[in-house]
């Protein structure tokens, strides 16, 4: 009777491709780059059984490397689409061909139960339950699962609320010494499949290099080894995240996981999608993982006050907050984004009397305003809503003009703090014409080269990119998070590298 290996790696490569070819050459690329655990979905091949000559090839060729065969039928969510009895052949066929373990979905495995004791003859069984529409109990998923003799067993839902990664966290706690894999898909669960391993799971999944993987949240291996550092994750490393929606484009992670690195901090940081209907949510889980601290951006900034025990006095008049963190047991709140401005802009001029153009009225804009106005600059602000131009005008002692006014005057720098030109809409410029200021700052970060600043560039005015801005406030996060001074070359460098 086989068993699951005791040494896996901790992340398992899930490979589908149509082609037996392809397949080849995709476990070939990951192994190389050191993936030596690999899922085989035999379903995705146009013919399943040709996947069993590639395994044994593969396993004849690179004898360290571990497979997992899967054939996933398509009722189940799965390519296969022949009977039972072809299934359970396949999946035979692939451990006697050498695969260190087969994974059967549940439905599959009760309608076969008395047929699977073969299949774990020559390979570790792995029963799966996969419910791709939210987190069901996962204790009677548990019992369902056990309820086949097997070598492990694994649980893939769908978190639909952050409460729902809380759930599947503390369950996976509670049952770490039964060889269970277990985690949350959508790209709201990334933070369960990065945690998995460190929670007591063998190990978890990970899409392939160029692909987009074979499940709903998948990240690609590359990312999870070195940007997560997923292996070496424990239940003492410190958890810091983004909150945003969207927050995929966010570069927060690249910048604050290289500064943990740099500065041998036992922590990771994570992007958390977080719709403003689940702030109340993402609370509860913060609390309960417990999350160190975190930063905010669109669209929760002026939200998250209410949340939180003690806000710092400038964030208070601003009215937004862009970081949270834990101290003595209560969740205390501070901006960063206005030294983020007021340092960029001090490299290159004077502040005090000049003339600055705000675009924007949302919590980055106001934080930047009210910064501003206190360094004795003299504020104009302006924006699609002048309702809220005006609004933002008084807090800062400012005055407004209108978007369609703006060009018509000249200012000594203009701050852009509005997503417009964002990605993925990074075609999209506030200002079509004549950009009218010496100096431009775009918080935009992504892309680095927005619209606005190319026009800027073109019209010879001096250009501020967001990243400045992102490493600047991030800088100050990181030293009110660890106490420690802000590794900022490090920083700088893992922005420009994945610029």
């Amino acid at each position: 009777m086989a068993a699951l290996p005791k040494s896996l790696p901790r992340i398992a490569v899930a490979l589908g491709f149509p082609a037996a070819s392809q397949l080849i050459r995709a476990a070939e690329c990951e192994y190389k780059d050191g993936n030596t655990l690999l899922e085989f979905r035999l379903d995705h091949l146009a013919n399943p059984a040709s996947g069993i000559q590639v395994i044994r090839a593969f396993q004849r060729r690179y004898p360290e490397s571990r497979i997992i065969a899967t054939c996933r039928h398509q009722r189940n969510h799965g390519s296969f689409n022949g009977g039972i009895e072809e299934q359970l052949a396949i999946l035979q066929d692939a451990g006697k061909a050498g695969s260190a373990a087969i994974d059967i979905e549940i439905e599959s495995a009760e309608r076969a139960k008395p047929a699977l004791a073969p299949l774990r003859e020559s390979a570790a069984l792995i029963v799966s339950y996969h419910n791709f529409e939210s987190t069901p109990v996962l204790a009677r998923i548990l019992s369902r699962l056990q309820r086949i003799p097997a070598d492990a067993y694994k649980a893939a839902v769908t978190a639909r609320k952050p409460s729902d990664n809380l759930r599947l966290i503390e369950f996976v706690r509670e049952h770490r010494h039964t060889p269970l894999v277990a985690f949350t898909m959508s790209e709201m669960g990334l933070l369960t499949r990065v945690l998995a391993p460190s929670l007591g799971c063998p190990f978890t999944y990970a899409a392939p290099r160029d692909n987009a993987g074979t499940a709903p949240g998948q990240v690609a291996a590359s990312v999870m080894h070195s940007l997560y550092r997923c292996e070496k994750l424990s239940r003492q490393t410190r958890i810091y995240g983004v909150i945003a929606d969207p927050v995929a484009h966010s570069k927060s992670p690249l910048i604050h996981n290289r500064a943990f690195q740099a500065r041998r901090i036992d922590a990771v940081y994570l992007p958390f999608l977080l719709s403003p209907t689940h702030l109340s949510d993402w609370m509860k889980l913060a609390s309960a993982l417990p999350v160190a601290g975190f930063s905010v951006t669109i669209p929760h900034k002026q939200r998250i006050l209410s949340h939180l025990d003690i806000v710092e006095p400038f964030a208070k008049r601003v009215g937004a907050v862009n970081t949270v963190w834990r101290k003595g047991g209560k969740w205390r709140g501070a901006n960063t984004d206005a030294e983020g401005v007021l340092k960029p802009l001090a490299r290159r001029m004077r502040i005090a009397h000049a003339n600055i153009l705000i675009a924007g009225y949302g919590g980055a804009a106001r934080s930047a305003a009210i910064a501003l106005s206190d360094a004795g600059a003299n504020l104009t602000i302006t924006g699609r809503n002048p309702g809220r131009a005006q609004a933002l005008a008084r807090a800062a002692k400012a005055e407004t003009i209108s978007l369609e006014d703006a060009p018509k005057r000249q200012f000594d720098a203009l701050v852009h703090a509005t997503p417009v030109g964002m990605s993925p809409n990074a075609g999209e410029c506030l200002f079509n014409d004549r950009i009218p200021a010496a100096v431009v700052l775009d918080m935009v970060y992504n892309p680095h080269d927005t619209l606005l600043l190319k026009r800027a560039q073109q019209q010879g005015c001096t250009v501020i990119p967001g990243s400045e801005m992102l490493i600047e406030q991030a800088a100050r996060q990181f030293e009110i998070w660890t106490g420690e001074s802000a590794p900022r070359t490090f920083m700088q460098s893992a922005l420009d590298q994945h610029g």
